[in-house]
């Protein structure tokens, strides 16, 4: 019995020192190049996942219609292409410097297959350690189910979506006050 709190005891200490250790001596790699950490893409996913399904909407208060894509795609181009890129275009040298790598959302699968209410999830409140910021307090709510409907459906976007997507050159980043 002395042996075994002897070692749940060393566990419990141990652990911790060494975990605060890696982190406090400068090992652990925090460069957007470095190798990701032991475990960091499992965990990050596990947490983000089960977050999602414990608080994304249950459905849109808006529909999935022409009008939405168009108004989705506005928004798209002034707030996510920086990042996530417009059909047919380079990845801008902010995509290229980020790690993780943000997705292509427009090529591809993309967010083709989420649901737009995990989208819009993830639009509002950002997904930390990713780059990817919150929008809540930047854009309105339906801004931001119009953007989350556009990308659950950017694989059979009507025509005027496409070209409004197309309609325009590099995409720069619009200056937020995210202090606010």
């Amino acid at each position: 019995m002395g042996k075994f709190l002897l070692g749940l005891i060393v566990g419990l200490i141990v652990i911790p020192v060494c975990v605060y250790m890696y982190f406090s001596s400068g090992t652990a790699p925090v460069a957007t190049t470095a190798t990701p950490m032991p475990f960091e893409k499992m965990l990050a996913g596990m947490a983000l996942h089960a977050r999602l399904q414990k608080e994304m909407p249950k459905s849109s208060p808006i529909p999935a219609d022409e009008s939405a894509f168009l108004a989705g795609a506005q928004v798209y181009k002034d707030n996510c292409a920086v990042c996530h890129g417009l059909p047919g275009q380079a990845q801008t040298a902010i995509a290229q410097g980020m790690f993780p790598k943000p997705p292509k959302l427009m090529e591809g699968t993309g967010v083709t297959d989420d649901p737009p209410e995990e989208t819009y999830w993830k639009v509002a409140g950002g997904i930390r350690m990713t780059g990817m910021p919150g929008f809540q307090k930047l854009l309105s709510s339906t801004q931001m189910w119009q953007v989350s409907l556009l990308l659950a459906n950017a694989d059979k976007l009507p025509k005027t979506a496409k070209d409004s997507l197309n309609s325009v050159g590099t995409p720069t980043p619009m200056s937020h006050d995210m202090t606010k």
